[in-house]
């Protein structure tokens, strides 16, 4: 999915399964944060307010399977 986020383009890629976090993305490719996920299903703390402050979602890509 992209977004916007915190005045920028972002890319969310949701995880596979479990205890996995999803991530957040830059234009470049470069990691953000972990919005969820893991042990304790919070992400990394690093965008705690993801979830919240996303706008103007748009799927890119899903995988068909």
């Amino acid at each position: 999915m992209r977004y916007q986020y915190n005045d920028q383009t972002v890319y969310y890629e949701s995880a596979p399964c479990c205890d996995q976090q999803s991530t957040v993305y830059d234009l470049k490719g470069n990691i953000l944060c972990h919005p969820e996920g893991g042990i304790t299903g919070k992400g990394d703390g690093q965008c705690a307010n993801f979830n919240k402050r996303r706008t103007n979602e748009q799927l890119v890509w899903q995988d068909p399977r």
